[in-house]
């Protein structure tokens, strides 16, 4: 669990970070706490302002690198989103930046997989799916934003990982959870405030 200070750091490095990367100016002088420099995955993700419609969105689901590390190169690739053109300069104050700092993963144990609507939670988990050389992810705040149950949840994690929505009945189909602490500025380079996630 982090701490709203945690969040408000994490977010003024991931800014920093999209300025740089945007703009080529150096990084501010920013002091990295020792839980920073501790392993862990976390997203970077870039919305329009106000509309709130997806920009970029980049991360390391698995504990790659120190959170720091995570959070810089997150932001840098969100800047780069292959699924958008790159951000440009004019852009830097019409999007909110927002980040996710997240636990490690775990392999979902189910006798079967009609059980996984009961054990994963809207609103807490955020859910991977694999299958072979298919892979999709999605964050927990995705669920709640778009107002999901939790089978809605499970076939659009398969969506996105190229499988048929049903995909998570497969006994071939393999399901990992995580738990994420989400922070977002408000407006563009404005205040950060902790996302409340239904469940959570």
């Amino acid at each position: 669990m982090y701490e709203e200070e945690d969040g408000v750091l994490a977010v003024k490095l991931a800014r920093a970070s999209i300025d740089r990367a945007v703009m080529g100016t150096p990084m501010p002088d920013i002091k990295i706490p020792k839980k920073f420099l501790q392993d862990s995955g976390a997203f970077v993700t870039l919305s329009t302002y106000p509309k709130h419609e997806l920009r970029g969105c980049i991360g390391y689901p698995e504990p790659y690198f120190a959170l720091a590390k995570s959070l810089i190169r997150g932001a840098e690739g969100a800047t780069k989103d292959p699924r958008f053109p790159p951000l440009a300069e004019s852009e830097l104050d019409k999007v909110v930046v927002e980040v996710s700092l997240l636990s490690p993963p775990q392999k979902i144990k189910a006798k079967n997989p009609k059980d996984y609507p009961k054990i994963v939670e809207v609103g807490r988990h955020g859910l991977i799916v694999e299958q072979g050389s298919f892979k999709g992810l999605l964050l927990p705040q995705v669920p709640v934003e778009y107002g999901w149950n939790t089978e809605k949840f499970l076939s659009q994690t398969c969506i996105k990982a190229g499988l048929f929505p049903d995909a998570w009945l497969d006994s071939k189909t393999i399901l990992y959870s995580f738990t994420g602490d989400v922070f977002a500025e408000e407006t563009p380079r404005g205040n950060v405030v902790r996302k409340k996630l239904d469940g959570a």
